[in-house]
């Protein structure tokens, strides 16, 4: 099933085709993290506990100070956070808390302003479903917009309508006050203390995990400081140390106010590239977490990316490009060359997007490992995709009644497939080739399904559909030949042999006028007078330039076998009513 369809444009639209964006590369990653396992004592773990805590409480409170700012806040204000905050902690744990916090109300902002536009775009669409008759089918004229089935359904969608622009008003008067509505720890963790007998949790496992969730262990880094952070440091033996905050500096075991733990760490990722940046003393900044699922403490490192220059979408597309279709179980890829013709066989990478969301994003490492594999031994240095977003598109106005189309278009990883396949193409020096969506399903099998198909070979729609993505990545149209010429046309109708060019689509304009006379016996420019033809034509144009017409009259087959008296030598010879012809032979 290829659920992209309806949200790429396929199918018709109101004034005809919608206009397509030009395909671009894809940035590269900007940041890179790691994680390992801390394997910390019973003491180490009341240290972490007791630190997380109460970092955890300051950012609370510092998140409530922001929230209750609203836009107005500016440096000042921050300045003032962040002093308050450095008289119970540290400079650097204040620093950390302030950027944490301002990060998570400009998250929320950002959540805010989305959902408002969802909103709209749903009142809209079910306004205008409400204003077309019961059973009403979409229709060109009148607009995309369907009648509802039922009466039932109708009064059912008006309710919500209502609803929906209640909620819109609440959230536009959130947006104008600054207000958002953020809990430290997850929403979806808090509520589920209103129903642990559903959940199966005991009240002590649910506060276990609430105070995991809302510890505070994170540090930015600082370039110049030893070990690139001076808050949470890990050195390159695997030590890790941490800067006690001044209410709980009697608990160090270290001068400075430090506290050392008694386990060591090592990262087995990135560790050559890690340990450069400390041994430089470059910033790395680092989070500790504790998993109570596992009864697990994880340190995780994380640093910026040195910016990679971006190569000209022509170089990326030298050597061809490998095209991706995505589907709802498998990645459909097939290589073309530069030309935009498909190379080899096509390939097929399964993953299961059932389960958790662990073994669905497993799944998808494994097929964009083997992907990226295939590219490399195919030679190809640019994947093409197709630039798909389902964020909008799960609600039943958009997708219809099918609640199980609706499931898969949610559960689609888009985001997190391309968030992985660009991280790990950047790694192997491959490009990723974002392309317009629309139409590819449909094109693709109209002019690439059956001409691919062969006596061993059954060529799938989703194949088809790999090949029209990287034809539109290297810029050819998806169509694989120019239209045949009208039944008018001197050499009538035929399959052209060239290859369609890279224009829009559009009608086929008169044919080009080609110089020479109109015999393909007699190429242009090689008559008798090819030297000098302008002197004896009285229209100051090159016979050999000019268009070959017939006359009124049909000719004989004495005026056929007639020369010309211009070819016989005779200058000034008067020419007869039907003119010099073209002797066949000659």
């Amino acid at each position: 099933m290829r659920c992209k369809d309806l949200r790429s444009g396929e199918g018709w639209r109101v004034g005809g085709l919608r206009e397509l964006t030009a395909p671009f590369l894809v940035s590269g990653p900007t940041g890179v993290s790691i994680r390992t396992r801390l394997r910390v004592t019973s003491a180490d773990a009341l240290v972490l506990n007791e630190v997380g805590r109460f970092l955890g409480s300051l950012a609370s409170a510092d998140l409530a100070a922001r929230s209750r700012q609203g836009p107005a806040h500016d440096a000042a204000s921050w300045a003032s956070r962040k002093r308050a905050l450095t008289v119970s902690s540290s400079a650097r744990w204040a620093g950390s808390v302030t950027r944490s916090t301002d990060d998570q109300w400009a998250l929320a902002r950002r959540g805010q302003a989305a959902e408002m536009a969802w909103l709209r775009g749903e009142i809209t669409r079910i306004e205008a479903r409400l204003a077309r008759p019961l059973g009403t089918k979409a229709d060109k004229r009148a607009g995309p917009a369907r009648g509802y089935a039922t009466r039932s359904e109708w009064h059912a969608k008006s309710r919500r309508l209502r609803a929906l622009r209640h909620r819109l008003i609440a959230l536009e008067a959130d947006w104008a006050a600054g207000r958002v509505r953020v809990v430290r720890g997850g929403k979806r963790l808090a509520r589920t203390a209103h129903r642990l007998d559903e959940t199966g949790l005991s009240r002590e496992t649910w506060r276990e995990r609430w105070q995991a969730a809302r510890m505070f262990l994170a540090a930015d880094g600082e370039s110049g400081k030893r070990w690139g952070n001076e808050t949470i440091r890990v050195t390159d033996a695997g030590q890790v140390s941490i800067r006690l905050p001044a209410a709980l500096s009697h608990l160090a075991n270290a001068p400075h106010g430090r506290y050392v733990l008694a386990a060591t760490v090592a990262f087995t990722h990135r560790s050559g590239e890690w340990q450069d940046r400390i041994v430089a003393s470059r910033a790395v900044a680092y989070r500790i977490h504790h998993d109570t699922l596992r009864c697990r403490w994880y340190v995780t490192a994380s640093w910026k990316r040195m910016p990679v220059p971006v190569m000209p979408l022509r170089a990326a597309l030298a050597h061809g490009v490998v095209a991706v279709d995505m589907n709802e179980d498998h990645l459909a890829a097939w290589r073309l060359d530069v030309h935009g013709n498909p190379v080899g066989e096509p390939r097929r990478f399964l993953y299961d997007l059932s389960g958790s969301a662990q073994h669905r994003d497993a799944q998808i490492r494994h097929a964009l490992t083997r992907l990226l594999h295939h590219t490399r031994r195919s030679g190809a240095t640019a994947i093409a995709i197709e630039d798909l977003d389902f964020a909008d598109g799960t609600s039943r106005e958009r997708q219809g009644r099918s609640k199980k189309f609706r499931r898969l278009v949610s559960r689609f990883p888009t985001a997190r497939l391309r968030a992985r396949l660009v991280s790990m193409a950047a790694e192997r020096n491959i490009a990723i080739v974002a392309v317009d969506p629309a139409y590819t399903s449909r094109w693709g099998a109209q002019h690439w399904q059956k001409p691919l198909t062969t006596s061993t070979r059954k060529t799938q729609r989703h194949d088809a559909a790999a090949v029209a993505i990287g034809r539109r990545a290297l810029g050819h149209p998806i169509r694989r030949r120019m239209a045949p010429p009208p039944h008018d046309r001197s050499d009538r109708a035929g399959h052209r042999t060239s290859q369609a060019g890279p224009e829009p689509r559009r009608r086929e304009g008169p044919r080009p006028r080609m110089p020479g006379p109109r015999t393909r016996s007699v190429p242009p420019g090689c008559g008798a007078k090819a030297g000098d033809q302008c002197a004896q034509h009285h229209s100051g144009h090159a016979a050999g330039h000019s268009s070959w017409e017939q006359d009124e009259f049909p000719l004989s087959p004495q005026e056929w076998s007639t020369p010309c008296p211009r070819d016989t030598g005779l200058q000034g010879g008067a020419r007869d009513n039907v003119g010099c012809r073209p002797v066949p032979g000659a």
